[in-house]
């Protein structure tokens, strides 16, 4: 029998409860146009939706295909890292369930990443439903420490964070970095990586012809199904969110950038204040905000221990890192979602 060749490229589809989702998924899957050269594996997290059992129904007779099937939820970054361990692909590419993509996706993304020699590749998201843009990944930071959303989708070019629905990177680097920190659980997770992508010495492209489309939000705003029709978060949300954006700061800031740190908690007390009036309820303010740098001092260990690790492998400094800070704000784009849907829903969850 003929050998056959490994993957050029491992899909990682990180999945909990994502039975509405996976069909479209893994039918444009099978569409792309270089789909002999990938293989799928599916991380579940314990869907109790049965979506394991719809995901291995699915992939029946894709020679590449499996299901990895976790004990427990172990969130978005532990799932994907024991996945890619099993991986055979030069590259990674992991994607949310709730996407779908167009046929020549991944390979006008990973012609341009070889032709750059690219760390990081992004494709241009786009939403669910249409070919408006949701995201082209994160420019840079602002002065708080927060990304700063990219406005320019015009041509393949670097940016600062490659959207975490949907990234690809060497898996080499991958490893050698130590993938996805584990102790984010979710959110921000990107954002953390791809700082130390960059200041390890590698890059990070935004690559507009390959396209694909995400729904997001699936876990806290599911109204709507395939089109989001409300402005809606939670507690744990906030309190994820809070956390790990100040933790990327406190791990990969060298010296001038652990300052955007305070002006961060800054940010956060008078974010605490309004959103409190917003929701009255104490326990909102309690679990996203003071859990939230609670747990950060309680993670000075692992803070100290990443800085140790990072040290061996920096190649660039702040000084050289303060190219990606922007005057454009994050919180824009939370004023735009208010003006889009209107005001902020919180669930106590």
């Amino acid at each position: 029998m003929p050998v056959r060749p490994p993957p050029l490229l491992s899909v990682v589809v990180n999945n909990y409860n994502g039975a509405l989702w996976l069909e479209r998924c893994f039918a444009s899957l099978r569409a792309q146009t270089i789909a002999d050269q990938i293989e799928i594996i599916v991380a579940d997290n314990a869907s109790p939706d049965q979506s394991a059992a719809l995901a291995g129904t699915l992939m029946q007779g894709w020679a590449n295909g499996r299901v990895v099937e976790h004990a427990k939820d172990l969130g978005y970054c532990e799932s994907n890292n024991r996945a890619a361990r099993l991986a055979h692909g030069r590259y990674l590419f992991f994607l949310n369930n709730d996407t779908w993509l167009e046929p020549d996706c991944l390979e006008k993304l990973l012609q341009e990443a070889q032709a750059k020699g690219a760390t990081i590749a992004a494709p241009l998201v786009l939403n669910y439903v249409d070919d408006t843009i949701q995201t082209a990944g994160e420019a840079g930071f602002d002065l708080f420490g927060l990304m700063s959303h990219q406005a320019d989708w015009s041509a393949t070019q670097e940016i600062f964070v490659a959207a975490g629905c949907c990234l690809l990177i060497e898996a080499s680097r991958f490893r050698e970095l130590g993938g996805f920190d584990t102790q984010f659980m979710f959110y921000a997770d990107e954002f953390d990586l791809c700082w130390r992508v960059w200041l390890t010495g590698g890059t990070v492209i935004l690559v507009p012809a390959a396209r694909m489309h995400h729904r997001g939000g699936t876990g806290v705003n599911p109204q709507g199904r395939e089109q989001i029709l409300e402005n809606r978060t939670s507690d744990t949300k906030r309190y994820y969110a809070n956390r790990n954006n100040l933790l990327v700061l406190l791990k990969n800031g060298e010296h001038v950038l652990l300052t955007l740190a305070l002006f961060q908690l800054l940010l956060l007390a008078a974010e605490a204040l309004f959103t409190g009036a917003l929701t009255r309820r104490w326990s909102h303010i309690r679990r996203a905000y003071l859990e939230a740098l609670r747990d950060c001092w309680r993670m000075r260990s692992h803070i100290f221990f990443q800085r140790r690790f990072l040290r061996k492998l920096r190649q660039r400094g702040d000084l050289w890192m303060l190219r990606f800070l922007r005057g454009r704000f994050n919180r824009w784009e939370e004023l735009r979602r208010f003006l889009r849907f209107g005001s902020l829903k919180v669930d106590a969850k």
